[in-house]
């Protein structure tokens, strides 16, 4: 009889765990790609290597803003350059008296301040017309100066300018004081000007400095332009730039050590900094042998063969225990808009199951002595 209680009481148990879902926190690699073993799945699987991450390398972006566009940094003329929209401040100075220029009240007349027109000129009385556009300050007041001087020999100019649109740049936000900021000549560089305008706000998340020139939009990050004077590159009048957060993300899911979205801490991230940024793989649950990347590209993309994708949705896996698998790892770069997927080891599920079993095991046991 008390055989008989204990036989049918783990039958029930069994039952019950059969019945049920294992606890857990991610799936094993094998449920991840079951589809892959059916006729035709849905996605295509890439176990990468590093004889392959040559090639994948190639493959086509996928994400927002996956690669951004930036140029280098080249060398201009440290004096600056007279532009349309600028104000030309000029004092005619002459000793003689009677002069025409200066009349009979002093030695120096001002003449009202002149805005260059379109076309680069500017009005001086009893001269006419003069052509400035593109001289430097000391040139312009020299061709001034020659002009004056065939009128009134000894005449001498004195000139300055007030930089307009054209030779300035608008810091539009994410600085400290954003505003229209002058040139000091056609060699300022991008640091220069954001140090101008306050600096970069320190309350953005991985700040990224964004320039529109010319009907063109051109990206890097501030930590970028830091470490490469390269990137440091010149500005010209009308450049629009603003500083704003990297939006650039990642998912990050499964046995990791944290389950979250994951912005870009740098302007490429590998795999396994990726894994470094979510603390890396659980080392109770997570399967090292079955890191995973999903990703998506667009129909465009698709190619044959190993010249890119041939399914829409792809799983890259990546095999943590060996070293292949490792400098792989260190190879192979995230894309915005992954998923970074560490499946559960298959040992865990069956230390659960043990685990059942043994509590099981226990239960019976109280309830043998219950009955005896």
């Amino acid at each position: 009889m008390k055989k008989s209680i204990r036989f049918v009481f783990l039958a029930l148990c069994v039952a019950a765990l059969s019945a049920c879902a294992l606890p857990r926190g991610a799936a094993v690699q094998s449920e991840v790609l079951r589809e892959q073993r059916s006729e035709n799945p849905s996605f295509q699987l890439v176990e990468v290597t590093r004889a392959l991450t040559p090639l994948l390398a190639k493959w086509p972006r996928s994400g927002v803003h996956s690669q951004y566009h930036w140029f280098g940094a080249d060398h201009g003329p440290e004096s600056t350059a007279i532009q349309t929209g600028d104000i030309v401040n000029i004092v005619v100075w002459d000793s003689e008296e009677n002069s025409l220029l200066t009349g009979l009240d002093g030695t120096a007349a001002e003449i009202p301040p002149q805005t260059v027109t379109a076309d680069g000129r500017i009005f001086l009385p009893y001269v006419g017309e003069v052509s400035v556009r593109g001289l430097t300050p000391s040139s312009a007041r020299a061709r001034l100066q020659s002009q004056f001087e065939q009128i009134q020999p000894s005449v001498q100019v004195q000139l300055s300018v007030i930089p307009g649109r054209n030779n300035s740049v608008d810091m539009v936000g994410g600085v400290g004081s954003p505003g229209r900021v002058p040139l000091e000549s056609r060699n300022t560089k991008l640091l220069s000007v954001i140090a101008l305008a306050g600096g970069v706000n320190s309350s953005l998340r991985n700040p990224l400095v964004r320039l529109q020139r010319g009907g063109r939009t051109y990206e890097t990050r501030v930590s970028s332009v830091l470490e490469n004077a390269n990137r440091n590159v010149r500005v010209i009048g009308g450049d629009q730039i603003v500083v704003v957060e990297d939006e650039r993300s990642f998912t990050s899911l499964g046995a990791t050590g944290s389950q979250r979205i994951v912005y870009f801490e740098k302007e490429r991230m590998t795999v396994m900094e990726a894994l470094s940024s979510t603390s890396g793989l659980n080392s109770g649950t997570a399967n090292p042998k079955g890191v995973l990347v999903l990703r998506d590209y667009q129909p465009k993309d698709l190619k044959p063969g190993l010249a890119g994708p041939n399914k829409q949705q792809v799983v890259f896996s990546f095999d943590l225990t060996s070293a292949d698998g490792l400098f792989s790892a260190r190879q192979f770069y995230m894309q915005p808009d992954d998923t970074l997927y560490a499946t559960e080891s298959p040992i865990n599920s069956a230390r659960t199951i043990m685990g059942l079993i043994g509590t099981v095991i226990g239960v019976s046991t109280s309830v043998n002595r219950v009955t005896d």
